[in-house]
């Protein structure tokens, strides 16, 4: 049983609703990135998605474009974010780490290569946003052969047939896109969530993480009542921007955010 596995098992048992979130790698500088997922596991995080800084982000709103932007001034490449995650692992073997990405930077690693030093470096999960379930296969393979999840995105205009060829391919949670546009977007409509949570829940028994837009506490508990995990990135992601200059500062602030939607979770 993987990592993710495992964690989703133990909160399962624990009746409780995972909370993970996402920073991109990196940002605003490579040396507080480390530090930074200790913090939020201290906040009580239960999964930690690292974001691979890429130019083109497409998926991804301007707040988490600029992040990328911010960690390519610094050069962060997909070495240095293994490197990042290698030196995580030195204090934590236990929380899981989904690397969150584009497919070019691992396509010129290539494959195999990539899977071998993901897994070696700490890496459970990943998610490559650009290559589609039926594009997969090689990929697929490369990280099944290193016990690696591949994590993969659901949309609200996900039909039946492919939220089965999603969940096919899928392992460790699939992560349901809360709603039409980009990251930190539009506002949630918590019964439509529901709805489309359940026609997913018909075709696997898989966890179910929910992200994009989960902006303030009140949002994440409401969005625990229905899904295993609830996935924040932007709001926290916005955070790291407004201190990017007092670096110091980001942890302090990280966690009180974290720790509010914790107890919120927790309390719903």
């Amino acid at each position: 049983m993987s990592r993710i596995s495992s964690c989703f098992s133990d909160l399962k048992a624990r009746n409780r609703t995972a909370l993970l979130p996402f920073i991109t790698a990196g940002d605003p500088h490579p040396g507080v990135t480390v530090g930074l997922m200790h913090d939020m596991v201290d906040a009580g995080v239960d999964i930690i998605e690292l974001g691979v800084p890429f130019s083109d982000p497409m998926a991804d709103g301007p707040v988490i474009q600029r992040a990328s932007e911010r960690a390519l001034e610094h050069h962060v490449s997909l070495h240095d974010v293994l490197g990042m995650v290698r030196q995580f692992r030195e204090q934590n073997d236990r929380t899981p780490v989904i690397l969150m990405g584009y497919l070019n930077p691992i396509e010129v690693m290539g494959y195999a290569e990539f899977a071998r030093s993901a897994a070696d470096a700490g890496v459970d999960g990943v998610l490559t946003v650009d290559i589609p379930p039926e594009e997969s296969h090689d990929l697929i393979q490369a990280l099944r052969s290193h016990s690696l999840d591949a994590i993969y995105l659901a949309a609200p205009t996900s039909h039946r047939h492919r939220l089965e060829m999603i969940a096919g391919a899928a392992s460790g949670f699939i992560y349901y896109v809360s709603l039409k546009g980009v990251t930190g977007s539009a506002n949630l409509v918590l019964d439509e969530v529901a709805a489309k949570l359940q026609e997913i829940r018909a075709v696997t028994d898989m966890p179910l993480g929910v992200g994009f837009g989960i902006k303030n506490a009140e949002m994440a508990a409401a969005m625990s009542r229905i899904a295993d995990a609830v996935v924040v990135g932007s709001t926290l992601v916005s955070r790291i921007e407004a201190n990017a200059s007092e670096p110091d500062k980001i942890g302090a602030e990280l966690k009180q955010l974290l720790q509010e939607m914790r107890a919120a979770i927790d309390a719903a």
